[in-house]
């Protein structure tokens, strides 16, 4: 059996046919997409992604995607125009009746029909079914996926390690972080008055804060900003960003890198800023980190602001945001985590268990690797 072509079904749900385009000793010289009208864009994604693979693509259409009937007569009209075994149904993707109707016509003329297993990235042969299933040499890359979901990263953060300077100042204040926390909104607001100036007066309260002081002290000691009189002078933007809050997205990501190899993640972005046309209009989103492994996207939201317990739902825009992002850029299969420097409500912890975001805050930080482990496993 020489299989030349794959006919996929056009839906929501993207990796599944992708990965299979991706292993060289799987992958087709055509694709041939089964589409309905509601899914052309997402057609236009797909092919994007498949011709710079270098794989002839061509489309058939069907007129409802929910009339069996009618997709197998089109199916049909399709196979005959393909040598036997020539061409495999990858049954994955589309509608119930898109899967069913399809894999019937394949089935009744003894045609292969395979699908690909959402989590371990494996072909399971349906047809014939005595057929050795393998698992998917390919593993995709965050701009490939991005792009099959309709989004192209513009731009993101370096991907190197985390400077050994920067894990000792980071992992000091995770290990006093009640000490910490109490002046960490302080230091973030005038970081944020000091975006495009780099320098910020301090009043007469701040300048009596010894918390605020330690703080600002643990900052200096690494060359990040100085203390003139009453002004609070950044040494350039990069440690701008750093104080107000970049310092705990670099830990996270430094974590991240650090079990790489120990869970399979198989490719890792921080500050990843993606663009993608909604009504034909730009939108911008960024991810502080995020990362895939076996080809399901991860999505981290890392916060230094104080959540206030007695504000019923403080945290909701944030929660909301990560809920958008992982059913958007990553379809059913994603996963997303709010990582807080402080402490939520308990009306936002049920809030993120509904949606199904999970959480690390405040003392857990001691333990975040612990987290992200049991997280990704």
């Amino acid at each position: 059996m020489t299989i030349l072509s794959h006919l996929v079904l056009v839906s929501g749900q993207a990796v599944p046919n992708i990965t299979p385009a991706l292993d060289d000793s799987f992958k087709p010289k055509q694709i041939v997409m089964l589409v309905s009208s509601d899914m052309d864009l997402r057609a236009d994604w797909l092919e994007s992604v498949y011709k710079k693979r270098g794989i002839k693509c061509s489309r058939h259409y069907i007129q409802d995607a929910w009339d069996i009937e009618h997709i197998r007569d089109r199916v049909l009209d399709l196979i005959t125009k393909y040598d036997e075994g020539s061409l495999a149904l990858n049954a994955t993707g589309g509608t119930k009746p898109m899967s069913i109707a399809a894999y019937e016509v394949f089935r009744d003329l003894h045609r292969p029909v395979f699908y690909v297993h959402p989590e371990q990235d494996r072909v399971i042969w349906l047809y014939p079914s005595e057929q050795a299933g393998q698992y998917l040499a390919g593993r995709i890359k965050l701009p490939e996926f991005f792009q099959a979901y309709g989004a192209t990263i513009t731009d993101q953060g370096d991907k190197l390690g985390v400077p050994a300077i920067y894990r000792e100042l980071t992992e000091k204040i995770i290990n006093d972080i009640a000490y910490y926390s109490k002046a960490l909104g302080s230091i973030n607001y005038l970081a944020q008055l000091a975006t495009g100036r780099l320098s910020v007066e301090l009043n007469a309260q701040q300048m009596s804060d010894m918390f605020l002081a330690d703080l600002m002290a643990l900052f200096s000691a690494n060359n990040l900003v100085r203390l003139e009189k009453n002004k609070l002078i950044f040494a350039n933007e990069a440690a701008r960003f750093y104080v107000n809050g970049g310092w705990f997205e670099q830990h996270v990501y430094g974590l991240c890198l650090n079990i790489k190899k120990q869970t399979g993640i198989q490719d890792i972005g921080r500050s990843v800023q993606v663009d993608r046309q909604h009504q034909n209009k730009p939108v911008r989103n960024e991810m502080d980190v995020t990362f895939l492994k076996d080809n399901r996207l991860y999505i981290i939201e890392c916060k230094t602001k104080r959540y206030s317990a007695n504000d019923q739902g403080s945290g909701a825009d944030t929660l909301y945001k990560l809920d958008t992002l992982k059913d958007l850029l990553g379809g059913l299969q994603a996963k997303a985590m709010l990582i807080s420097f402080t402490e939520l409500g308990d009306y936002d912890k049920q809030r993120a268990g509904d949606l199904n975001i999970s959480l690390c805050c405040y003392k857990q930080l001691s333990n975040l690797s612990q987290h992200l482990l049991s997280w990704i496993k």
